[in-house]
């Protein structure tokens, strides 16, 4: 009998990395999924998010629906400004994210290695356009690398993997993946997974995953109380 697997919605994958990012953060926020963490995010929470382009203090979509287009995120979409927000140019808003001011970026992604490279400008496909935007100042320069995506591919193809075999924006950049499956720290010692979607057992995960996995302690109980 099939297993009856809970994925987690593109919101829910939001809600997700929203609760693990500390209060007081300045945060980068990519396109895609990433983008929709600022709706996910508590209005009691002290958390400035950052825009490439010039946005630092990024509120979320008008509520109102009123559009003001000198003011959207790197997904082209309209936000709103948070009290105290400021703009710059881009040479103002690149040096905050080359200089080590960002403290955690939120990035969507093609493929992921277990060393932690990531790839998420170019898949080579004729019809696809290459956009690497400002992701590769961002791995460089933000404290830590957080990755949202799918577990696979449309076609079923691993997204984490051993190596990466689209071009790199980053060689071992990446700090945790979330899925619509599991959540993944990547560490010294290898991929680590610390949490997994209801009704999906490790062994289940691991033939998803192009690059060997090894269970956090606390999965590990949780899978043996299971058992």
């Amino acid at each position: 009998m099939k297993a009856n697997i809970k994925r987690l919605s593109r919101a829910e994958m939001a809600a997700k990395v929203a609760r693990d990012i500390p209060d007081g953060s300045y945060v980068n926020l990519g396109i895609g999924i990433p983008t929709l963490i600022s709706r996910c995010l508590p209005p009691d929470c002290d958390v400035i998010l950052h825009s490439e382009n010039g946005i630092l203090g990024m509120g979320p979509a008008p509520a109102d629906g009123s559009v003001d287009l000198s003011l959207i995120n790197a997904s082209k979409e309209p936000v709103t400004l948070l009290g105290g927000a400021s703009i710059t140019d881009h040479v103002t808003s690149f040096a905050m994210m080359r200089g080590g001011h960002i403290d955690l970026t939120v990035l969507g992604a093609f493929q992921v290695s277990s060393r932690g490279d990531l790839a998420n400008w170019d898949t080579g496909a004729p019809e696809a356009i290459p956009a690497v935007g400002g992701a590769m100042d961002l791995v460089v320069g933000a404290r830590q690398v957080f990755v949202v995506m799918e577990h696979v591919s449309k076609a079923g193809e691993p997204k984490i993997v051993a190596e990466c075999s689209y071009p790199l924006t980053g060689a071992g950049v990446v700090d945790r993946i979330y899925t619509d499956c599991a959540v993944v720290d990547v560490t010294a010692d290898g991929l680590v997974v610390r949490w997994m979607c209801e009704g999906l057992s490790f062994e289940a995960l691991q033939d998803m995953t192009a690059a060997p996995l090894q269970l956090a302690l606390s999965e590990r109980s949780s899978q043996s109380r299971v058992l």
